[in-house]
């Protein structure tokens, strides 16, 4: 193998090799001169403004790749640039450039320049394309007018402003769009996702800063979609065709949808009717629909034989002969090729909104027969039909025919028998319908005849009666054990076949009620079965608060049938039906069973009439019965509340709804208020309410009353049995012995007056008796008044008061027994009398003071009397034990009348053992004044003075408060009471 050797030589060669390379570059220079791209020449413009787009050509030599540049001419700004692959055609290259913007906005600029890979051509001559906003074209403009787009799309509008003028505002259908500057005077602005405009399109408005207007009209819609195309035959020799738009395509008028059939252009018709139509005068089997718009277009194709397709037209000229029970109905046909043809009819009766369908058939079929029609009854007829062979659809309605059939005798009326419980009753009958009728009603003819004996009774009824009343006054005249009444109704055409009913010559015994349920098909019935039933069964029902001549209702019932269901139309909520079941025969009727009850029970409308009474301490609640009218269901009781407070409070439920009446028990006294509510199934009702006040009854009262008697006269029995055991106890506790005064010597016989010296001092002996008492009450003197002696004046004459004041007493006996007056001859004491100073006292009784034993005298007046002698004493000396000293009361002679003499000091207490203490005032009472009462002394009991009109003994001061106080008395007389017997 050889080796490669590197020697220094090896450097020197380098040289002549890079040399080569250096010639062989600047070689394949100068051969890329001699091929220099060329430049495009004979470049040209071809624009469709309506579709947007630029056809541009030249001639680009051998080069396939350029550089394609379109500029805004005004402001040099670029719209498109892109390097282009374009195959030559007979040596001329063409691109087309879609423009965002419409064509007319503003001028645009268009160079090409051949391309090969990096290097490229110098650029064509530019060519521009004129716009509508050149300086010679200064009107206010908007594009794009009128066009078409699909719904969806994005469009560019451009508002080109007036020349000097300034833009405003650009709307799409009164929306404010953003806009874009493309020249001096046009703005643009593009609205994406265009939604379908109404029948007018969509306006496109533009302004100016002074709001002047400029605009254009958009139309956004849909390209064409059909369905349901289909060709038929109505005469058996055209061609109809008939198709859906599938969707609206919201463009109408000139660039709405055009429709041609097998290359036959359709009439256009209504643009916004779905269902097109479109006729060819001769069948061809096969048929190609296309439906074109600017937006698109859309096909459909069908085929069919001719007589699959036979669809017959309407019938015309209908009419009708008639008669009471049918009718017949005539029609034409339009086409005579249809007396050949099989068809079939469908006929559609209307009487009174209910329809029924009768279907014929034959060849050219042109009427048909109506039966079982009702007599003077209007009907409404439509006829249509189809092929019968290869039948393809029902032709159209033909237009509705009207007739009325012919009257007729009318049918027999319902009858039935309604008594009274009086014997009277009526024979009532239903109205007869319109079609039972048969025509307008003149009149009733009832008969009541007997077949045993041959004889009737008949009677005219208006056309509006439904009952004969009928009485026993009137069956009288018949002899015969059966009366027959019959009905009947009579119209123009004649009378109806009779209706007769049994007449019950005696009413019929009531059968007890049992309790009926309303369900959802009436009330239901059941009965057993009746052998003697041979008429048949009739269930009659009235309100049940009738009770005379009511409005009855009945059903009929075949014999055989064992119930029934209860319907009416004049059924009511709230009202209580009696259902009576009899067997007809042709003897008569018979009851069998009666029923009651509710469509719907509902409370009671009204409540019942509360009453209250008092029974001691209860109260007795009574109430009545709620008429049957207001009860509106079954009453199942009462519930009784206590409704004193603000709650109802239930006091009981009463179930039995005959018990009307509660006590309440146990009440205090008071104001009560008690509520009591009557329910049905449905509820309460809303409730009677009473009110009470309770009060001490008359019992209670009575017994308070003698209870209060028993303990008070219980009391005084108890009281007075004990003051009568210690009546020794009481009697000195309240009523103690006052010791009697006694005198020396015999006082048996009447003794004169006893003169006594003229001194300062008088003396008398107190006479005690044994066993006195000191801690009793001493006597009390009571000073008496001066007074002239008989026949001498009282005035002017002085009085010698250096003389001693001369007493004077009237000597009586004293026993033991009580001191009764004893009143002094005044002879006597006249005859006996010393001097001026004499003064005659009377003793007449003792009294005594349990209140006071200290007196003093009035001190009123006494700087204008005479001063009396208070040393004046009397020593006692009789054997009293006291030692008590008796002090008589002393006064000096008044010089008149109206001065009174009272002492300057008062008595001083006796000493011990009781002493005598006399009164210190006096009053103007005398012993005259009480013969003048009838001889009655003023004071029984008290020591007076002979010579004056005073008591010697009042009470102290107690005595001055007796009229004041009157209640002493009582006091008086119970004391006096009590010292009337001795122990």
């Amino acid at each position: 193998m050889p080796q490669l050797s590197v020697s220094p030589s090896s450097k020197s060669n380098c040289c002549p090799l890079w040399l080569i390379w250096v010639l062989l570059g600047l070689s394949a220079v100068h051969t890329h001169a001699k091929d220099v791209l060329s430049v495009p020449q004979q470049v040209s413009l071809s624009p469709n403004r309506f579709a947007r787009q630029l056809s541009i050509s030249w001639l680009g030599g051998a080069a396939t790749t350029f550089d394609l540049m379109i500029l805004r001419t005004e402001l040099n700004e670029s719209a498109f640039y892109e390097t282009l692959s374009v195959n030559p055609v007979s040596g001329q290259h063409l691109w087309n450039w879609t423009s965002a913007e419409p064509l007319e906005c503003t001028s645009l600029s268009i160079k090409v320049r051949s391309r090969d890979g990096l290097m490229t051509s110098e650029w064509s001559n530019t060519q521009i394309l004129q716009g509508n906003d050149l300086p010679s074209n200064d009107k206010f403009q908007v594009y794009p007018l009128d066009t078409i787009v699909p719904v969806g799309a994005n469009t560019t509008f451009c508002c080109i402003v007036e020349e000097g003028k300034v833009f405003g505002d650009l709307l799409y259908s009164g929306a404010v769009m953003n806009t874009t500057r493309l020249s001096r005077r046009t703005y643009a602005s593009t609205m994406v996702n265009q939604g379908p405009s109404v029948s007018s399109g969509t306006n496109v408005i533009c302004y100016d800063s002074l709001r002047a207007i400029a605009g254009a009209v958009v139309f956004v819609g849909y390209p064409p979609l059909l369905s349901d195309f289909v060709c038929e035959t109505h005469d058996l020799t055209s061609a109809v065709c008939h198709w859906t738009e599938a969707r609206d395509t919201h463009i109408y008028g000139k660039r709405g949808v055009r429709y041609s059939l097998n290359k036959r252009d359709c009439p256009r018709g209504k643009q916004q009717q779905k269902h097109k139509v479109c006729t060819v005068d001769h069948w061809e089997g096969n048929w190609t629909l296309v439906a074109v718009n600017f937006l698109g277009q859309y096909s459909l194709n069908d085929s069919a034989e001719i007589l699959n397709r036979v669809h017959p037209v309407a019938p015309t000229k209908v009419s009708s002969v008639v008669d009471a029970w049918n009718a017949t109905v005539l029609w034409q046909w339009k086409y005579r090729s249809y007396s050949s043809l099989g068809l079939v009819c469908q006929v559609e009766l209307t009487c009174h909104g209910s329809k029924t369908n009768l279907t014929v058939s034959g060849v050219g079929l042109q009427s048909v027969v109506l039966s079982d029609l009702y007599p003077d009854e209007d009907y409404s007829v439509q006829v249509r039909c189809g092929a019968q062979l290869n039948f393809w659809k029902w032709g159209n309605w033909s237009e509705a025919f009207t007739f009325k059939t012919n009257t007729y005798v009318p049918e027999a009326p319902d009858v039935w028998i309604w008594m009274n419980g009086d014997n009277t009753g009526q024979i009532v009958w239903k109205p007869l319908t319109r079609r039972q009728s048969h025509g307008q009603i003149t009149g009733y003819e009832f008969t009541l005849w007997s077949a045993e004996e041959n004889v009737q009774h008949t009677q005219i009824f208006s056309p509006g009666a439904t009952a004969a009343p009928i009485n026993f006054t009137q069956i009288a005249a018949f002899s015969s054990d059966k009366i027959i009444a019959t009905i009947m109704a009579k119209n123009v055409k004649g009378s109806s076949q009779p209706a007769s009913v049994v007449v019950p010559l005696r009413l019929t015994e009531p059968l007890a009620l049992s309790r009926a349920v309303y369900t959802e098909s009436g009330f239901p019935l059941t009965w057993q079965s009746d052998a003697n039933a041979t008429g048949g069964y009739v269930v009659e029902w009235i309100d049940a608060v009738c009770t005379r001549d009511c409005s009855v209702e009945w059903i009929k019932v075949a014999a055989g049938h064992t119930n029934v269901s209860v319907v009416s139309a004049n059924f009511q909520p709230g009202v209580r039906y009696i259902f009576s079941l009899y067997g007809c025969s042709s003897e008569g009727r018979e009851l069998l069973q009666r029923q009651q009850g509710y469509v719907q029970e509902l409370v009671p409308s009204s409540s019942v009439l509360l009453s209250t009474s008092q029974q001691n301490s209860d109260v007795l609640l009574s109430w009545g019965e709620i008429p049957l009218l207001n009860r509106r269901g079954f009453l199942l009781g009462y519930n009784v509340y206590n409704s004193t407070g603000s709650e109802l409070k239930l006091l009981v439920n009463l179930p039995d709804k005959e018990n009307r009446s509660y006590t309440v028990k146990g009440l205090s006294e008071g104001s009560h208020k008690f509520t009591v509510k009557a329910y049905t199934s449905a509820g309460e009702d809303t409730g009677a309410t009473g009110s009470i006040t309770l009060e001490l009854y008359a019992d209670w009262l009575i017994l308070e009353i003698l209870t209060s008697l028993g303990i008070t006269t219980l009391f005084l029995v108890i009281v007075t049995f004990i003051c009568y055991k210690k009546r020794k106890w009481v009697k000195k506790a309240f009523y103690p012995d006052i010791p009697e005064p006694k005198l020396p010597g015999d006082w048996s016989r009447r003794q004169g007056p006893l003169d006594v010296k003229p001194s300062s001092h008088s003396i008398m002996h107190i006479v005690e008796k044994p066993d006195w008492d000191s801690s009793k009450e001493a006597l009390v003197v009571i000073p008496e008044e001066d007074e002239e002696e008989e026949g001498q004046g009282i005035g002017d004459e002085p009085v010698d008061t250096d003389e001693p004041t001369s007493l004077r007493y009237y000597n009586q006996v004293v026993d033991e027994r009580p001191i009764r007056p004893r009143y002094p001859d005044s002879s006597d004491s006249s005859a006996s009398s010393l001097d001026s100073a004499r003064t005659d006292v009377t003793y007449t009784g003792i009294q005594t003071s349990g209140s006071s034993l200290v007196f003093q005298l009035d001190s009123q007046g006494s700087a204008e009397g005479h001063q009396p002698h208070t040393d004046m004493s009397v020593s006692g000396g009789g054997g009293g034990g006291g030692g008590g000293d008796y002090r008589p009361q002393m006064q000096a002679r008044a010089p008149n009348d109206d001065i009174d003499l009272v002492s300057s000091e008062p008595f001083i207490e006796a000493a011990s053992g009781g002493g005598y203490k006399p009164q210190s005032s006096w009053h103007l009472d005398s012993p005259v004044e009480g013969e003048e009462n009838g001889g009655r002394a003023p004071s029984l009991g008290s020591p007076t003075s002979v010579a004056s009109t005073q008591f010697l003994l009042p009470d102290g001061e107690e005595h001055t408060e007796e009229r004041r106080q009157p209640s002493s008395s009582a006091t008086t007389w119970f004391t006096n009471l009590l010292s009337s017997t001795k122990p």
